[in-house]
């Protein structure tokens, strides 16, 4: 009876994954994870959450308990980064992050004896690398990506600096933020539990303000100043690490350093790479193939296999050229700087590309897409009026023509934004 109880608790925390629009597709490995994540009486818990941030009377009045022993429950979630707390103009709040990019990796951005991590890499490597449909609906399910790449700003030109904006850049992200914490690579930490992992930097993946904050006083990451992980973000140059934050232009919440063996944005886009699992930055290498000699460095650090040679015919011999597949590439220019005779720089792409305001920008974005609005707008377990509405909504957003309207470019470029802009 016991296993049906706390089968029960896990489905429920399940489905309220999956009401936020980056969802975690049901799967035996999975509930392994949550388990080992969660005991059964959490599960239930954080299963009655609100999407949004709630403060500990909010819990208290879902859990039909006093807010002393809901204030214990939050900050032992807290505690283990499954929750992250943050003060909110001198109010205490918790949020639960989605799995990616939150608890998932947050669990084994750091060395913990309370859980058996080599047992959790073995699942989560199971979950996102062979069972892939976590992958596929983390990066493929909504035209809006999660992630985007920033460009590798040393191998910018004097006219690349003339136009290209302060989002696009890590280094302004890393100036503007309120807090910087520093952690291990979840990804690399992960392939090392199944002997997959490569030499890149391991304490490389960045941060920032309350979720950095957050993750800091918890100890699942070390504060560092602008100036250190200025030193770092070079670091990962040096490393050939392709920089992917998160896909809006205020607010990055992080910035990974990501390697082409280990992290899954990279292996994503190696499998899926027509499909654009990342968003690409505003540049698109070009090769001066007068000046170029077909050394092979431009291949060998590409992260996901976006450069090759290609086989050619002149009239007196075979010859072969460098060719960039540019319909998967990510524009980051770790190519350009590898090459030493300087024949590949970075082009303006034609197309442009439009990035999110802000966290709450995208994950609109994403639910429009998704059909999830109404769980955002009227996401709120603690009064049960608001489930009429929510219903009604539902009908609404499957009439094909208001589908159509609120994922039109126009609706969510300039009316989002305004709302957006107008009540954040």
């Amino acid at each position: 009876m016991s296993h049906i109880v706390g089968k029960s608790a896990y489905k429920s925390l399940e489905e309220r994954l999956n009401k936020f629009p980056q969802g975690a597709p049901p799967s035996e490995t999975l509930y392994k994870i949550l388990t080992l994540l969660f005991s059964e009486k959490e599960a239930a818990y954080v299963a009655q959450l609100p999407i949004k941030p709630f403060t500990i009377k909010t819990a208290a009045a879902i859990w039909k308990t006093t807010e002393g022993e809901a204030g214990k429950v939050l900050e032992r979630l807290a505690s283990r980064a499954i929750l992250l707390d943050m003060n909110h103009n001198g109010t205490q709040k918790y949020v639960l992050p989605p799995p990616m990019a939150g608890f998932f990796e947050f669990s084994m951005m750091r060395t913990q004896n309370g859980i058996d991590q080599k047992l959790l890499g073995e699942l989560f490597h199971q979950y996102l690398n062979v069972e892939e449909d976590f992958v596929k609906e983390l990066f493929l399910s909504t035209e809006t990506r999660l992630g985007r790449v920033f460009v590798q700003e040393k191998v910018l030109t004097k006219d690349n600096e003339v136009h290209i904006l302060d989002f696009e850049r890590a280094s302004h992200i890393i100036n503007e933020a309120s807090d910087i914490g520093i952690s291990m690579c979840y990804c690399r930490h992960k392939m090392h539990h199944v002997g997959k992992e490569c030499d890149a930097p391991m304490d490389i993946c960045m941060t920032f303000n309350n979720t950095a904050s957050s993750l800091i006083n918890h100890n699942y990451a070390r504060r560092v100043d602008r100036n250190e992980c200025t030193e770092l973000l070079h670091k990962a140059y040096e490393s050939n690490l392709v920089q992917c934050g998160e896909n809006v232009r205020q607010g990055v919440t992080f910035i990974c350093n990501c390697c082409g063996c280990c992290c899954e944005a990279m292996i994503a886009a190696k499998k899926f790479g027509m499909l654009h699992p990342v968003q690409t930055t505003g540049y698109i290498p070009k090769i001066d193939e007068n000046s170029c000699i077909q050394c092979g460095k431009c291949l060998k650090v590409c992260p996901i296999e976006a450069v090759e040679f290609l086989n050619t015919k002149s009239k007196t011999k075979n010859e072969r050229a460098v060719k960039i597949n540019e319909e998967i590439c990510l524009g980051c220019g770790i190519c350009v700087r590898a090459c030493s005779k300087k024949s590949i720089s970075l082009k303006r792409r034609n197309e442009k590309i439009i990035t999110p305001v802000n966290s709450v920008h995208r994950i609109v974005l994403m639910a429009i897409e998704k059909g999830k609005l109404q769980e955002l707008i009227f996401d709120n377990q603690a009064f049960g009026s608001h489930r009429a509405m929510a219903a009604v909504l539902s009908v609404i957003l499957k009439l094909p023509p208001v589908k159509k309207v609120m994922a039109s470019n126009q609706m969510k470029s300039v009316y989002l934004e305004k709302l957006v802009s107008k009540y954040n």
